[in-house]
C-alpha cells in the first residue's frame, strides 16, 4: 500500500523547488532516514543535478569551520547567490542525532529566505560526513541553491571524505594549534583546494602562512595542474572572507576550463552509485543471515568443507 508520506512527494518537491523550507527539511528528512520514498524523491530530483557548486569544508576542531561558514553564507548572499549549508556533527550516542548543532552559530541567517541550513547527524560514519549528505546535496540542488556549503565534523587528519563530494575543498588551519605541518600531512594535505588560514591576527599566523606556502613548493605540478591557494582570514571579524571567496571562484574557473569539473561530478555519482550498491547488498546478507543459506555456508566453513572464499562466491551468487 502507498504511504502518505509517498504520495506527497511530489507536492513536496514542487514546494521545495518554490524555496519552501518545511518542505525542504522533510525531504532531507527521508533521506536521512533511509524512507521507502527515496529512489522516488532522487527521481524527482535528478533532472535538477549539477546545477549548484558545493563547496566543502574541512579542519581540525577549533579552526573556526562554523564561523567561516556563517561568513561566507553572507558574502555569497550579497552577490546573489541562494545558499544551502549542511552542517555534519558528531552524533549522540544515545538518540543518535547532531550534537553540536551549527544552525545555533548561523542564526544571522535563519530569517533569510534564500539560505537553507541544516545540521545532519554523521551517526557513526567515518571521513567527517554522514552517509545521507551526498543525497542531501542532491535536495538542495533541486531545491534551487546557486551554492552548497558542506561542514564537515572535524575529526582530524583522516578526514578526507570531502574531497569525493565537493568541487572545491577547502581546508582550514588556525595558529597556535601546533606544527601547521604536522596538522596537515598525508590523506588531508592532498585534498585541500584551498588553505584558508584563520584566525590570522594570531601570533604564528605568519609562520603558519610561510610553512604552507614552502610545503606547496615542494610538490611537482604540471604546467596545467591546481596549485592549491593559501589565504589569510579573520573569519570572526568578517576579513578575508572576500578572498575566500575569490579563491573559490578562481578554482572554479580552472575547473571548468580544465574539464576537471566534469570529471569530478562523474567520480562523485560513482562513488554514490557505488554506496547505495553495496548498502543495498549489505541489507541483502542481513536478510540472509535470518535464513539458512548464511547458517549452512558457515557450518560447511568450520566442518572443513569448504573454504570462506568459495563460501562467499556462492553467498554471492545467490543474492
Amino acid at each position: 500500500m502507498t504511504s502518505r508520506r509517498t504520495r506527497d512527494v511530489p507536492s513536496l518537491v514542487a514546494k521545495a523547488r518554490e524555496g519552501d523550507a518545511r518542505s525542504v527539511a522533510r525531504l532531507i528528512s527521508l533521506v536521512e532516514n533511509g524512507d521507502p520514498a527515496l529512489p522516488e524523491v532522487a527521481a524527482a530530483m535528478a533532472p535538477f543535478a549539477g546545477r549548484a557548486q558545493v563547496v566543502g569544508l574541512t579542519g581540525a576542531p577549533g579552526v573556526g569551520k562554523s564561523t567561516t561558514t556563517n561568513e561566507l553564507v553572507r558574502a555569497l548572499r550579497e552577490a546573489g547567490n541562494r545558499v544551502g549549508v549542511l552542517a555534519v556533527d558528531p552524533s549522540s550516542p544515545f538518540t543518535g542525532g547532531a550534537i553540536l548543532g551549527d544552525r545555533i552559530r548561523m542564526q544571522d541567517h535563519t530569517a533569510d529566505s534564500g539560505v537553507y541550513i541544516r545540521s545532519m547527524s554523521s551517526r557513526g560514519q567515518l571521513g567527517g560526513l554522514s552517509a545521507a549528505t551526498p543525497q542531501a546535496v542532491r535536495v538542495l540542488e533541486g531545491a534551487g541553491c546557486d551554492v552548497i556549503l558542506v561542514e564537515t565534523v572535524g575529526v582530524g587528519q583522516a578526514e578526507v571524505e570531502i574531497a569525493s563530494l565537493a568541487d572545491t575543498t577547502l581546508v582550514l588551519l588556525a595558529p597556535g594549534m601546533g606544527d601547521a605541518i604536522q596538522a596537515v600531512k598525508a590523506g588531508v594535505l592532498e585534498i585541500a583546494d584551498v588553505f584558508v588560514i584563520n584566525k590570522a591576527d594570531r601570533p604564528g599566523a605568519d609562520a603558519t602562512y610561510r610553512d604552507i606556502q614552502g610545503m606547496l613548493a615542494l610538490g611537482e605540478r604540471g604546467p596545467n595542474e591546481w596549485r592549491p591557494q593559501v589565504v589569510r582570514a579573520i573569519a570572526a571579524k568578517g576579513e578575508g572572507i572576500d578572498d575566500v571567496v575569490a579563491a573559490i571562484g578562481k578554482h572554479r574557473d580552472w575547473l571548468e576550463s580544465t574539464g576537471n569539473l566534469r570529471r569530478r561530478r562523474e567520480h562523485r555519482a560513482s562513488a554514490e552509485i557505488s554506496a547505495l550498491a553495496l548498502g543495498t547488498l549489505r541489507a541483502r546478507i542481513g536478510d540472509l543471515s535470518g535464513g539458512t543459506a548464511l547458517p549452512l555456508l558457515a557450518a560447511r566453513v568450520v566442518d572443513g568443507e569448504i573454504d570462506p572464499h568459495a563460501a562467499a562466491a556462492e553467498l554471492v551468487a545467490g543474492l
